[in-house]
């Protein structure tokens, strides 16, 4: 077998202990019978007395066994790209303009398309979605408090006006100027009804379903949506309407059998994240807070987790009953504990 060159690429990442190459190759030491992956804290080998492997099957199919290290070095990568991932948050948040892909991975010394799995891995969404979601809340926040319009978008970032309308529907659900007026000329069409947890109000605009509220009380469903858009034009939903209507109503009978259905989200970039973080717990299943808080890439903001799943307006379609306390205890529930109790019963039979 001909000697590996001190110069190969893979070599060079074994002695970097690079985790950008951990999903390429595995490398296996003949001495000791076993392989690791490029990022190992294992002790280095000797050039002579190594082999490389595009997978860990084929290094297994060689006779080798993975080290005892693995789970070990696993575990510290994982925190090591939930920091890489929690770092270029950050980066984002704080940029005056949105950073390219290849700037992020710069900072991060991975590569673009190391960057961008891990990314999206952690948070649900990538870099850039993340990117657009950070500055629709700046957007839609300075709309309340700017002198002007042309004021708030420069304010959050935007550098033309032009380029924040050409997509404002899909960030804000709105023109600016209806954002700011409190969803005026905005029409959304809702209906109340009846489901086996009480009353139901489900409302649309033009990008999907906006809200999906349970309660005892129709009339007090009906005062929390003129609450999110005080002059929205709020429309009683015809036939069509009522079947989609209905859709949700089996949704909320059969929770575990999903809602394929465009929704219309809105929230600030960190609740964003935590709302596809809950579309990733599979029905029968839960994750606690802490969990979630782990799985965005932002560990001590479990506090924060908790106060994204109290504002979720879209109930079993963003499936926060699906979030409860480390110790497995269920706790607060938007649409109250028993509510929730009722729906994780069914999803596990």
């Amino acid at each position: 077998m001909s000697r590996i060159n001190e110069n190969d690429p893979r070599w060079q990442a074994v002695l970097a202990r690079d985790p950008a190459a951990d999903q390429a190759f595995v490398y296996a030491v003949r001495t000791t019978g076993i392989y690791c992956r490029p990022s190992s804290t294992s002790r280095l080998p000797r050039i002579e007395n190594i082999e490389f492997f595009d997978t860990p099957a084929q290094a297994e199919a060689a006779g080798y066994r993975p080290s005892k290290r693995r789970g070990a070095d696993q575990t510290l990568m994982a925190e090591q790209h939930r920091a890489q991932v929690t770092r270029a948050c950050q980066l984002i948040e704080n940029a005056e303009s949105a950073p390219s892909l290849n700037q992020l991975a710069a900072q991060l010394n991975m590569s673009p398309f190391h960057f961008h799995r891990v990314f999206k891995a952690i948070t649900g969404v990538t870099p850039k979605a993340y990117a657009s979601a950070h500055r629709a809340s700046k957007v839609r926040n300075q709309l309340q408090h700017a002198p002007s319009i042309t004021d708030a978008l420069y304010e959050a970032g935007f550098n033309s006006n032009s380029r924040f309308y050409e997509s404002s529907n899909a960030r804000l659900g709105m023109t600016p100027g209806a954002y700011r007026d409190g969803g005026a000329n905005t029409a959304i069409r809702f209906a109340i009804g009846q489901c086996s947890l009480g009353a139901i109000l489900v409302a649309q605009s033009d990008r999907g379903i906006c809200a999906i509220l349970l309660g005892d009380d129709p009339q007090a469903l009906l005062h929390d949506l003129q609450d999110k858009f005080p002059k929205a034009d709020l429309l009683g939903g015809d036939a069509q309407f009522e079947t989609l209507v209905a859709r949700v109503v089996g949704l909320i009978e059969v929770p575990g059998t999903g809602l394929d259905l465009p929704l219309d989200l809105r929230g600030t970039a960190f609740q964003e994240r935590v709302w596809q973080a809950l579309r990733t717990i599979p029905a029968g299943s839960t994750a606690s807070y802490s969990e979630i808080a782990q799985r965005i890439g932002a560990p001590r903001a479990v506090r924060a987790v908790a106060q994204a799943c109290a504002a979720n307006a879209l109930a079993v379609a963003i499936p926060c009953h699906r979030v409860v306390r480390s110790d497995g205890n269920l706790s607060g529930y938007r649409w109250g504990v028993e509510r929730k109790r009722q729906l994780l019963e069914r999803e596990q039979q």
